[in-house]
């Protein structure tokens, strides 16, 4: 049996977010390899042959590699074999059932000569195991508005992005429909085990579509490079994630950059096209930043294999150049503003000051010591997020809706008007801790606050008689 390779050039080139025809062609058919190998052991692992493998003697060659080869079958292989071991009760291998059909809706759409075709699965039993929940089978209505959804993604894909175009004919081949999250604007999901496979809720706009479309397939390619070799060190530790609300392994981290860089670009070409006005320059000044960051912590942190860390190299370097490229000031100032906000925020959901270290904070400061050096760590105990009020706000401003509501301080913030808004933040303090706490890491002029809110909260809450800008100040020396 050969292995699978793929050259450092070719990781290069997928690490930079360009994977020739020929590494996507090497990937299908190391999926298939797993496929077939996940049936072998199916097959292997019960005494009698199971439904599935009865079936299957009767299909032509081209019928059951059609079949194996589908992105369903590595999700159902996968999640069989993992209930052998405690699914050992009589007849269990009959109750599998058969190979997952290719069932749903086949939908293709063309677009200058350029097609796509992808079947929407609202009838397979286990599409749940992509990670969303999904809905029932599709009326008629529903089935068209998904079909003009991807008319719409396809021509602009086609016509302003060919290279991702190509991508997702030679990757995507089934979408989920899933049930909408309220709080979000869209949600999309992947698995390891479904390459070319995307779980989604229904879309809102052509342009949404298309970037969902291609976040997710770049999770499936760098799925299917981590099956051929290790990207991510074992036991590396949790950190943050510029999109992500919850700590992530560096394996996450790594996927979300990845898959933002793809992002990135499409925004990029948007910008360079002259389509998508502001919003396009907001997300491209957002996740150039963002993404090149990442990168750059994910290589500094240790965490990578030497083809992970190739891979990512790779990526940083396609993305530095698009850093100096020109953009809007005020856009630039907003897209800052946002990923910091993000990143305090999430500085304040999920790192704790351990209770020892705060009880040391509060006597150095009663003794008018220096303030020790304490960790942040991240808590077991993370309250759930929320959407972030402050990005809607600076979506709407970017619109030209500059709503008459919004609070002082918050319009100050996105003004730029510091002393303003720290003096509204300050007395709000017991309002809104993570709003209020956010803003004040946005304006504060104090390292402390801007850096590490969640500790100077925690010295706060445990010296409520000390001034927020003396304590601020003490920290930050």
């Amino acid at each position: 049996m050969r292995p699978f390779r793929i050259a450092d050039a070719d990781l290069a080139d997928l690490g930079a977010g360009r994977p020739s025809s020929g590494t996507l062609g090497l990937l299908r058919r190391a999926q298939l390899s797993r496929h077939l190998l996940l049936l072998l052991q199916l097959r292997r692992a019960v005494p009698d042959n199971p439904v599935w493998y009865v079936r299957s003697g009767t299909m032509t060659a081209a019928a059951f590699g059609t079949r194996a080869a589908d992105p369903m079958t590595g999700l159902w292989a996968a999640r069989v074999l993992a209930t052998v071991s405690s699914e050992r009760a009589p007849g269990w291998a009959n109750a599998l059932g058969d190979l997952p059909a290719p069932a749903g809706h086949p939908l293709t759409v063309t677009h200058a000569g350029r097609a796509l075709a992808v079947r929407l699965d609202d009838s397979t039993p286990f599409r749940h195991l992509l990670g969303l929940a999904p809905t029932g089978p599709l009326a008629p209505g529903e089935v068209a508005h998904w079909r003009a959804g991807l008319d719409a993604a396809w021509r602009i894909l086609v016509t302003r992005h060919p290279a991702a175009a190509g991508l997702l004919t030679e990757v995507l081949r089934v979408i989920v429909p899933a049930r909408p999250d309220p709080l979000a604007e869209g949600v999309s999901a992947t698995s390891a085990e479904a390459f070319g496979a995307i779980a989604m809720s229904a879309p809102v706009t052509g342009a949404g579509l298309a970037v969902a479309l291609l976040h997710e397939t770049q999770h499936s390619v760098l799925n299917a490079v981590h099956g051929l070799f290790e990207l991510v060190e074992p036991g590396a530790g949790l950190r943050y994630s510029p999109w992500r609300e919850d700590p992530r392994p560096a394996y996450g981290v790594l996927h979300g950059v990845y898959a933002f860089l793809a992002v990135t670009r499409f925004w990029r070409a948007e910008l360079a096209r002259g389509a998508g006005g502001t919003e396009a320059a907001f997300e491209f000044a957002r996740w150039r930043v963002a993404v090149y960051e990442t990168a750059g912590e994910l290589l500094a942190g240790g965490a990578l294999t030497p083809a992970g860390a190739r891979l990512v190299t790779a990526l940083r370097d396609e993305v530095e150049p698009w850093l100096t490229e020109p953009v809007d000031t005020e856009v630039v100032r907003l897209a800052g503003l946002a990923r910091a906000d993000h990143r305090a925020r999430w500085r304040l959901r999920n790192l704790a000051v351990a209770p020892d270290d705060v009880t040391a904070l509060a006597g150095a400061w009663r003794a008018g010591h220096p303030a020790p050096a304490v960790d942040s760590t991240v808590t077991a105990t993370a309250p759930a997020a929320r959407p972030s009020a402050r990005l809607r706000l600076i979506r709407a401003v970017l619109r030209g809706d500059r709503p008459a509501d919004a609070p002082d301080g918050e319009l100050a913030c996105l003004d730029g008007r510091w002393t303003s808004a720290l003096r509204s933040y300050e007395t709000g303090l017991d309002l809104d801790g993570e709003t209020v706490w956010s803003g004040l890491a946005l304006v504060s002029p104090h390292l402390a606050l801007r850096r590490r809110p969640e500790l100077v909260r925690a010295a706060s809450l445990a010296v409520p008689e000390a001034d927020l800008a003396a304590l601020a100040a003490w920290l930050s020396a």
